[in-house]
């Protein structure tokens, strides 16, 4: 009883527990959980943004995704795990570089795994069956559709959709099919113009960094991301004057937050072509101080036209 006292105390001990749970955390990606933002953008649409009730389970629903997110990016870490050793910035992982040992991980998995989905599946039914299946996508896309021309890029704005729909299930509100199409179709833009991003960085070594990378060539990139361009802001504008939105918001002002929605797409378009980035856009929405300004812009905008301004 003593030993495990002193055990337990140890000071090393500690430190080592501490080390293993920020590797874990970073292992887990949490600047990418940005992206789960989307689980609230059927609350600020349905105008429930100020219901407290409403807002509490849709952070309840935003913290399942970056649980099971991260669970998810545990998991594709140990499926390349020997790819990664070779990866000139991929070999610096936790788990790749042996950091973290496949003994530790795959528990973890399985805890984080379960805990998610026993809480999603207790708020509700729906809810749970759509972060399974994120969970098995996202699985998917690391075992053989990262691999796969088009659909690669297609899964991850699957997984975008499916934020969307689990958020506007949460809250138990219809969320408009203009919604799903305009994030499916700004999702299939932030694909496509990361998949420029690595074709062109890094150049020669694109194809043994990512093999899909083989069947894409710039040109080809450009022309469907022209093609997502035009159809994210259409499909927008249709949106913010639809008689259906206006009915179910009470306005028809959401049109001039369309300015806000073309400097973004614009902005992102010359960090890709004239700064070379793009290759995580999560870490643009972080850092990139116009960016940021733009989306603070509309959200501002969107929440005044909807709950304030009619």
């Amino acid at each position: 009883m003593t030993n495990q006292k002193l055990i337990a105390g140890n000071p090393e001990n500690r430190q080592g527990c501490l080390r293993i749970l920020k590797y874990l955390l970073l292992s887990m990606r949490p600047e990418q959980w940005i992206k789960n933002l989307f689980v609230f953008a059927a609350l600020l649409f349905s105008k429930n943004l100020l219901n407290p009730s409403k807002g509490i389970e849709a952070l309840a629903g935003f913290t399942i995704f970056c649980m099971i997110a991260g669970c998810a990016y545990l998991v594709n870490d140990l499926i390349d795990l020997e790819r990664d050793k070779q990866h000139p910035v991929k070999s610096k992982r936790p788990i790749a570089s042996g950091k973290l040992r496949k003994t530790i991980v795959i528990p973890v998995i399985l805890l984080i795994g379960c805990t998610s989905f026993f809480f999603a599946f207790s708020l509700d039914k729906v809810f749970g069956i759509i972060v399974l299946c994120y969970f098995i996508l996202n699985v998917n896309y690391s075992l053989y559709l990262k691999n796969i021309v088009i659909i690669d890029v297609a899964t991850i704005a699957a997984g975008f959709v499916l934020r969307v729909w689990g958020g506007a299930v949460v809250i138990s509100v219809t969320a408009s099919e203009w919604l799903f199409l305009c994030t499916l179709l700004l999702s299939l833009f932030l694909g496509f113009s990361k998949r420029r991003h690595e074709l062109v960085l890094l150049a020669d070594n694109a194809i043994s960094h990512r093999t899909v990378l083989e069947h894409y060539s710039a040109y080809y990139l450009d022309q469907m991301i022209s093609v997502v361009t035009a159809s994210t802001v259409l499909c927008y504008a249709f949106y913010t004057m639809s008689d259906r939105t206006a009915e179910s918001l009470g306005t028809s002002k959401l049109i001039y937050t369309l300015p806000f929605v073309l400097y973004g797409i614009f902005r992102y378009l010359y960090l890709v072509h004239q700064k070379e980035k793009g290759g995580n856009p999560a870490d643009i929405l972080l850092t990139d101080k116009p960016m940021i300004a733009n989306v603070i812009l509309w959200v501002i905008s969107s929440f005044l036209f909807i709950y304030v301004v009619h």
